[in-house]
């Protein structure tokens, strides 16, 4: 009998010890965009630094895979704080609903630019965002009806005009679960898009079939899709000086040694023309805070204080000097007295 109970009450132990250990998590969980990893990772330093809570633990995971996880539920199991490179889609806030995570922060922290870059030894590209969607697109109107759509023929940037380079269309670019590629294939292929008259009636009769006709990335190898780690990218560019790269502003900032960016509708990506909006691909940078975490997970408010200050994600801040382009002052106002407030959830 006494074996019995003793058994039992190990069982009994042993039960309550993974929760127990679950809730004993010290540190902040920061998940999502590779764009924003780089940010959210010289933050958590910075943070950590100050010795009054551990620093943060940040991954690289997408956007998309960045509120896979972050959506899962709310405990200590799951992370924070979900890093974008775009906005939450509304499927995702579902998905966040359905698993109980019903109170979520927006926090806006700057912009971006999506640039397209090859080997500085290369011969720099001018194009347009026509001739970028003519490109990468899996079908396009027939070069030679324009009246339906047809598989993307062009194997030659200079198949699409002869100013083009004559070599063949190589470009590394994010998966579908980034926000980078999600940002690309709006801002850029869907603008070129829009340049053909068969297309823009189309989205007046089908949205869908609009949008599957714009945002479809051609998989005949034009297009390689070279995962989530953008670094990854420019050492392959470095390699290969025929091939184009897809990434943020701040990876072309970091390696201005070895890539160059192509010149898209007569504008250079740089500081000032993403913040003024001259740069067709500008996109604005996000991270998603989960509520029910605040005052259970210790440094939440804490961190996001050092993140919007002004020494961080100001224009003369250790962020600028990354590559982030700074919010106009009176957003940036705001969203510093917005995370504010999540102190007074502890």
């Amino acid at each position: 009998m006494r074996k019995k109970i003793s058994c039992l009450a190990l069982a009994t132990v042993a039960t309550l010890a993974a929760p127990m250990a679950a809730q004993a998590r010290d540190y902040i969980s920061v998940v999502g965009s590779s764009t924003v990893y780089p940010f959210s990772t010289v933050v958590a330093e910075q943070f950590g630094k100050s010795g009054k809570f551990k620093t943060p633990k940040v991954e690289s995971t997408g956007t998309g895979g960045g509120f896979k996880l972050f959506c899962g539920g709310v405990g200590v199991e799951h992370p924070d704080i979900s890093n974008a490179s775009r906005a939450i889609k509304s499927s995702e806030k579902e998905d966040c609903a359905k698993n109980g995570v019903k109170d979520i922060v927006e926090v806006k922290i700057g912009f971006d630019g999506i640039v397209l870059a090859n080997s500085k030894a290369a011969k720099p590209l001018e194009l347009d965002l026509k001739q970028l969607y003519l490109a990468l697109a899996k079908n396009i109107p027939d070069p030679k009806s324009g009246d339906k759509l047809v598989p993307n023929p062009y194997k030659m940037w200079s198949d699409i005009d002869p100013s083009l380079p004559k070599q063949k269309i190589e470009v590394l670019g994010p998966p579908p679960t980034s926000g980078t590629r999600d940002a690309f294939v709006e801002l850029g292929m869907e603008g070129g898009c829009k340049g053909f008259p068969m297309l823009k009636e189309m989205k007046d009769k089908d949205e869908k079939a609009y949008k599957a006709a714009c945002h479809t990335v051609r998989e005949d190898g034009a297009f390689i899709e070279a995962g989530e780690n953008d670094n990854l990218i420019v050492q392959k560019l470095g390699a290969n000086k025929d091939a184009y790269g897809i990434f943020g502003y701040s990876f072309l900032e970091e390696n201005l040694a070895t890539v160059k960016p192509a010149i898209i509708n007569g504008s250079r990506p740089t500081y000032e023309s993403i913040a003024g909006g001259d740069y067709p691909l500008s996109r604005p940078l996000f991270f998603y805070v989960k509520k029910a975490h605040v005052g259970v997970i210790p440094g939440i408010p804490e961190f996001l204080a050092e993140f919007t200050s002004d020494k961080a994600f100001g224009p003369e801040g250790y962020l600028a000097d990354r590559g982030l382009i700074a919010l106009p002052d009176d957003q940036r106002k705001q969203v510093t007295e917005n995370t504010k407030k999540l102190a007074t959830l502890k």
